[in-house]
């Protein structure tokens, strides 16, 4: 089973080691000591604690109907807009995310930097690589 130092899982979760500790401290985040002392988190155990901090984050809103499944709410950071087509960067926790919309999306939406925006994938091809 893979286990997590305090930074790693801090990394993950995208939070100081510091709150880490204090999660754990206040029993919210379940830890225990590898065969050197370190402190460390299961795998399992820290995929649920994200799972359970995500919910009712960043939902999406019940007038809206949709398949899609993956969303990333976030910042816009940088937009190119040129004739026909625009290229939006959006920043979403630790996480970038680069769209190719229409111009006229754009102008429709006035999408900005600045701007916060929700980008929604839906795609036949996900690719997982394991770090």
């Amino acid at each position: 089973m893979a286990s997590y130092s305090i930074g790693r899982a801090a990394g993950l979760l995208g939070v100081s080691s510091e709150t880490v500790r204090r999660w754990a401290d206040g029993g919210q985040l379940l830890m225990e000591r590898d065969g050197a002392g370190n402190r460390t988190i299961d795998g399992v155990s820290l995929a649920s604690f994200a799972k359970d901090r995500a919910v009712g984050v960043l939902p999406v809103p019940d007038d809206v109907a949709t398949s899609v499944r993956n969303s990333f709410s976030g910042i816009v950071t940088g937009l190119v807009v040129d004739d026909v087509v625009a290229q939006v960067e959006i920043q979403s926790g630790p996480h970038r995310v680069v769209s190719l919309v229409t111009r006229e999306a754009v102008d429709e939406l006035e999408i900005a930097v600045g701007v916060m925006v929700t980008a929604r994938v839906k795609s036949t091809n996900v690719h997982i690589d394991l770090r």
